[in-house]
């Protein structure tokens, strides 16, 4: 197969799972199967960066494995931890047993009392699985410095056991929302993908993909509405993903055409804070936004 076979096999894999991505993207990700190097996705929160993660799993037919950062994540809740309950307990019918105490240390600090996390985990698949770091930008400085070794030679360092090698490379995606700079050291470990928000060819076929019930006219005017709502200057700006909730929505609701009163009644589908909402509603009166 031509690599650019390749890379149309990818957007059709994709597109059979319902998922319509860039031939940008589609190129990235051929790249993290050919070079094996992670893959760090940045863009605003609901563009579809952890979706496609999941449907790189699928379209694989292999496991996702996530794991999901946040302030004061550190390496024994990503990597592994030792099972300490598990080993005191060890260590008492042992000592009433007379074992001898090195071994006791031996087998205490066996793969039989550790307990792995996402990053280890995905290091002993038999099958190389997706492994999602998402929203890394929501972690510490100083996780990303743990994170160095496995990006770079998919292994991981246990003091009492020694280096953990994957046993098949995992695909690793990493997501951020840009709420902090990450560091060069991590970047340079990366191939790098933008995700901005989609163009309204992009977010129609977004639409007409997921929801293949929906009238073509209302996904015209859910993707044009969208469209005019991310020029307000909103503090959360919707994404796709808020596209296609609030088109699920208009769908259930059995909603042929959009409107000032039905987009008034639905704003909570993809408004999510009350300045924006106040926003919205002015622009609607304005009629700045159905009829820009």
């Amino acid at each position: 197969m031509t690599m650019q076979e390749s890379i149309r096999a990818i957007e059709e894999e994709f597109d059979k799972h319902g998922y319509v991505t860039d031939h940008a993207v589609a190129i990235s990700l051929h790249l993290v199967k050919i070079l094996q190097k992670p893959l760090l996705i940045e863009g605003p929160a609901g563009v579809g960066k952890t979706e496609l993660a999941k449907v790189l799993a699928q379209s694989l037919g292999t496991k996702m494995i996530r794991l999901q950062c946040y302030e004061g994540l550190d390496a024994a809740h990503a990597m592994y931890e030792w099972n300490y309950a598990k080993q005191m307990l060890h260590i008492q019918m042992s000592n009433g047993a007379g074992a001898d105490p090195a071994t006791i240390k031996e087998e205490i600090f066996s793969e039989d009392f550790l307990l792995t996390r996402p990053l280890l985990q995905a290091l002993k698949e038999e099958k190389a699985p997706v492994l999602l770091i998402d929203e890394i930008d929501r972690a510490d400085e100083e996780f990303e410095a743990f994170l160095l070794e496995m990006l770079a030679e998919f292994q991981i360092s246990i003091p009492e056991l020694g280096t953990v090698r994957a046993k098949e490379r995992p695909y690793i995606i990493l997501t951020s929302n840009r709420t902090r700079e990450l560091s060069d050291a991590l970047r340079r470990r990366c191939l790098y993908q933008w995700m901005d928000f989609p163009d309204l060819e992009k977010e129609t076929a977004m639409i007409k993909k997921r929801l293949p019930d929906i009238s073509a006219k209302l996904a015209d005017q859910i993707a044009a509405f969208m469209q005019n709502l991310r020029t307000l200057p909103l503090s959360k700006v919707p994404g796709g993903a808020e596209s296609l909730d609030w088109a699920e929505s208009l769908l259930y609701l059995h909603i042929n055409q959009l409107d000032k009163d039905i987009v008034t009644e639905t704003l909570g589908c993809f408004i999510k804070g009350k300045e924006d909402w106040q926003t919205v509603e002015a622009a609607l009166k304005e009629e700045e936004l159905l009829h820009p």
